[in-house]
């Protein structure tokens, strides 16, 4: 049977555990085709990052045109996007409706605390999605609202919501705690979806991987409370299978395919 065909619109991580490289291994890993729209080039690896380098628009939108005249694209996730300039070209293309079932991970800083984004550049794109995926820092900074429980994920989401979304994640897995809780709005439903949380180093590109997967999920017809439970397992096991790792001497990436050796 021919794959979906997945298109992630985000930077490149030259450590390969975040951005392009990440969204590519989850939309394989769960038996999708990956497309790629680059965005930015990054120097960084599993202890932070070094340089940034977004390419200009019209090179972006000169990817976009190539892929979407060619291959049907059935869901899109877009990740770092690095200038508001950026974020008009892939909101235009959103607007003009090219980029179905939109996931939107608003990447703004990175693991490491690195700046990656801006939270203007985010707001153009929030409108046109399906899903969009805050960490509670995230959440925070486009809200302009602290988020540091899950009290006040339920009203980040909610406000988000509001804004423009169909539906929203707020991430906790930076928060402290036993369980990692996030918490998904839509529909006037909010639900709060709880894991383990796993003990590990190894939780860089966490978020590109979530978001991707929650992509791969609605391009093959889940509903979305059905993709972001799918989407928060999947990380789970990847998570739980890179406990054992050393990759790096920082925060290492996660264990995609489920290798066991």
């Amino acid at each position: 049977m021919t794959p979906r065909t997945l298109l992630t619109i985000a930077g490149s991580d030259s450590g390969g555990g975040a951005g392009i490289q990440a969204d590519l291994k989850v939309f394989a890993a769960l038996g999708a085709y990956g497309t790629s729209v680059l965005t930015a080039v990054t120097a960084q690896n599993t202890r932070g990052v070094d340089a940034v380098l977004p390419l200009p628009p019209r090179t972006v939108t000169e990817q976009l045109d190539s892929v979407l005249t060619d291959f049907t694209v059935c869901a899109v996730k877009t990740g770092m996007l690095g200038t508001p300039a950026i974020a008009e070209v892939v909101a235009e293309a959103a607007r003009d409706g090219r980029l179905p079932q939109l996931v939107v991970d608003p990447v703004l800083v990175a693991t490491s605390g690195h700046r990656l984004g801006v939270v203007g550049a985010v707001e153009r794109l929030l409108p046109y999605a399906r899903v969009a995926t805050p960490n509670c820092a995230e959440a925070a900074a486009i809200t302009g609202r602290p988020v540091d429980d899950v009290a006040a994920m339920v009203v980040a989401a909610e406000a988000l919501v509001a804004g423009g979304p169909e539906y929203v994640v707020v991430t906790g897995g930076d928060l402290d705690g036993g369980e990692a809780v996030d918490v998904l709005h839509g529909d006037g439903v909010t639900t709060l979806l709880r894991a383990p949380r796993v003990t590990t180093r190894h939780t860089h590109g966490t978020g590109c991987s979530f978001s991707a997967a929650i992509a791969v999920r609605l391009g093959l017809g889940d509903p979305v409370p059905a993709a972001v439970g799918a989407a928060k397992e999947y990380v789970l096991r990847a998570l739980t299978g890179a406990r054992g790792w050393e990759l790096g001497a920082g925060r290492g990436p996660l264990n995609h395919f489920g290798w066991s050796a």
